[in-house]
């Protein structure tokens, strides 16, 4: 027997074949991570518009400063204080805003705004049929609760305080009617204040709800132009103290006289 013949020994491997790495792990968290989209998405889409504004809110602030310091709805993508400065700022993200609302072609002739002395008024006037509301009516129609809810969602990320005004022409109402101009004026004001604060205003952020019947005429020397009856939105300007957090809104001056517009 030859003892110089080598000796090979064999050794067999067990197991499953080795290993295979982790890019399964991967892959797996990210269908996890899609599946969880996925589930948000459907979830928001069968939620009530207030859960909507509010997530929607969060995800564009979610370090909640816009109530301190304003928000980014210049477009800037910085924050900033609405003040005389950059008031037209907010003025055209808003203009930008309500064009994507229904009908926005049929309803632009009747939506002004305008910078002023007190902060941006928005005025939405009526026409002959009725516009915004039914006629002699605080109901609501559609295209008004649309535009009114798209300037809500808008407006409620800012710190600046809201003042709303109703207006009417000066056809009486007959006079043994107990409701008259008076009353719808303010009852208008109000109707929009509650579905602006439904959707997106918040409950400290109007001030004044004030209605004016036929006392400011948009058009005095048309005391009965459809035009006079309308819903004002003034957007107050804010005015900063010596301490960056202590903010207050600008006093209010007398109304401006719609006439001179």
């Amino acid at each position: 027997m030859d003892k110089t013949r080598p000796i090979i020994i064999l050794k067999k491997k067990g197991g499953h074949g080795g290993h295979h790495g982790g890019a399964w792990k991967v892959a797996y968290a990210d269908f996890v991570t899609a599946m969880m989209a996925l589930f948000i998405v459907l979830w928001l889409l069968n939620s009530s518009k207030q859960i909507q504004v509010a997530v929607g809110g969060y995800f564009k602030d979610p370090t909640g400063t816009a109530k301190k310091v304003g928000s980014n709805m210049a477009g800037t993508g910085e924050n900033f204080t609405l003040s005389r400065d950059n008031m037209p700022k907010l003025k055209d993200q808003l203009q930008t805003a309500i064009r994507q609302v229904t009908d926005f072609e049929k309803l632009k002739n009747h939506i002004e705004m305008t910078v002023t002395a007190e902060g941006l008024r928005i005025e939405l006037s009526e026409s002959a049929a009725g516009t915004f509301f039914d006629s002699g009516s605080a109901k609501l129609k559609a295209d008004g609760r649309d535009l009114l809810i798209t300037l809500a969602q808008e407006l409620g990320q800012l710190p600046n305080k809201i003042s709303i005004e109703g207006h009417t022409d000066s056809n009486p109402y007959a006079p043994s009617a107990n409701y008259g101009n008076w009353e719808l004026s303010a009852d208008r004001a109000n109707a929009a204040r509650r579905i602006m604060q439904a959707n997106g205003l918040k409950a400290d952020q109007v001030t004044q709800v004030r209605g004016f019947a036929d006392q400011r005429l948009r058009k005095p020397d048309a005391p009965l132009d459809p035009s006079n009856r309308r819903i004002t939105l003034i957007v107050l300007y804010t005015i900063k103290n010596s301490s960056e957090e202590d903010m207050k809104p600008a006093p209010i001056p007398p109304p401006e006289n719609s006439a001179s517009k």
